[in-house]
């Protein structure tokens, strides 16, 4: 299905946004009293001690990352329908909206306007995710040009 996108949301919605998810992954899984601590700028809080909750809400929240990765590849990759993908990307901006409100809430509008003072974390949070939105956008507006046939209809007609 991959195949029926345009050239550059495909490159971005099958290659670029499953590397992020996966490099949101592994850490939250693997360090996650780093990928805590990570969450907010040392501007906005200090860093305080993990609980053994936090970290497994941190490991949760790795695993639902790469669980987003394995329905993105699957989605992108054996799907036929340009129906299912249009839908997946559509509940995918519909997460986008709710990942920068949520950390918007975090930061306070003072902070989220502060951008300098932005980690690298929060530059994923929300400038990765406002690029993925936008970019969805653009691509349900029909700005990268038109969408190809879905292989399961050319294959009906050619019967």
């Amino acid at each position: 299905m991959a195949s029926q996108l345009p050239a550059f949301p495909r490159f971005i919605f099958t290659v670029v946004e499953p590397i992020s998810l996966l490099a949101g992954s592994v850490p939250a899984i693997i360090w996650p009293d780093w990928f805590i601590s990570e969450q907010l700028p040392s501007s906005v809080i200090p860093t305080v001690a993990t609980t053994a909750g936090s970290q497994v809400v941190a490991q949760q929240l790795g695993n639902c990352y790469g669980l987003l990765f394995l329905l993105g590849v699957a989605v992108l990759y054996s799907t036929t329908e340009l129906k299912v993908v249009r839908n997946y990307l559509v509940a995918l901006w519909i997460a986008d909206i709710g990942h920068v409100v949520i950390t918007y809430l975090a930061l306070g509008h003072g902070h989220s306007a502060a951008v300098g003072e932005w980690n690298a974390m929060t530059w994923g949070n929300v400038g990765a995710t406002v690029f993925l939105f936008l970019t969805r956008t653009a691509y349900f507006l029909g700005l990268f040009g038109p969408v190809g046939k879905s292989l399961a209809s050319v294959e009906k007609k050619a019967q």
